[in-house]
């Protein structure tokens, strides 16, 4: 059974706390709580707990008898993405033909003292206009300007979130900073900075600058993105599977959205 959750002491929040998807679900409701319509909780069987955020849903501590009422809640609400845990996504990804599985790694960051060099080229509060147009030029199914500047600007503005940027051209957003765990995404460089190795230097200087507060580091990515991290010698932590509404060929790229949301 699926049930809305509405008042506050109906969400367990120790949970959510436990894991890095708990911690985004968490994140979202510190920075919305439970009254936006586009920000909504409910409670799955009798532990596991389910977020629907714009076009993401998310689900933790699920039991794979509540597979049942999940696919048609998601047929319902038709979410680009779904991430939960196995052995639930398998048994969803069979109900749910319309989505397909995409291999995601979790790297942790990995410090880099030699990296302070390039901090006097980091922007520690970028305009968001000028963030939006570096990120628009690596996803070109973002989020349309808005819907993205409401959201982000919001999160900031609560302490949830934090930009950055590299040389105009490079950027990375703290997604969250929950127990000293923190979820780095939106990552992107424009076209015409690539190859330089903004990025690479970048994300060493971003991992040096949170293993300062003692911060624990990740960020997820996609199998295209995978080989990038690897080589600048971040450690994978864990991987994982997550389902992604399949697009017919006059729309955008699949898995090219993967910001942390």
């Amino acid at each position: 059974m699926i049930r809305q959750i509405t008042k506050e002491f109906e969400l367990n929040t120790y949970l959510l706390r436990k894991t890095w998807r708990g911690r985004k679900m968490y994140s979202m409701y510190k920075a919305y709580g439970l009254e936006y319509p586009f920000c909504q909780f409910f409670t799955v069987g009798e532990n596991g707990i389910l977020l629907i955020f714009n076009s993401t849903m998310l689900i933790v501590n699920s039991a794979p008898e509540e597979a049942e009422d999940l696919s048609a809640f998601i047929r319902m609400h038709q979410p680009f993405r779904v991430e939960c845990d196995e052995p639930v996504r398998a048994i969803l990804a069979e109900k749910l033909p319309e989505y397909q599985s995409l291999h995601r790694t979790t790297f942790q960051l990995q410090p880099d003292s030699s990296a302070i060099e390039v901090e006097q080229f980091v922007e520690m509060n970028p305009s968001l206009d000028d963030v939006y147009k570096i990120l628009q030029a690596g996803f070109p199914n973002l989020q349309d300007y808005a819907l993205w500047l409401t959201d982000t600007s919001h999160r900031c503005r609560h302490g949830i979130s934090h930009v950055f940027t590299y040389k105009n051209s490079t950027t990375a957003t703290i997604m969250f900073d929950i127990d000293d765990k923190v979820l780095v995404g939106q990552v992107a460089t424009l076209p015409e900075a690539r190859g330089l190795g903004h990025a690479r230097a970048f994300l060493r200087w971003l991992a040096w600058f949170l293993a300062q507060f003692n911060k624990e580091a990740v960020l997820y990515a996609l199998d295209i993105r995978e080989s990038f991290y690897r080589e600048i010698g971040f450690i994978v932590k864990e991987t994982e599977f997550v389902l992604e509404l399949r697009q017919d060929e006059n729309q955008l790229m699949k898995g090219l959205l993967d910001n942390g949301n």
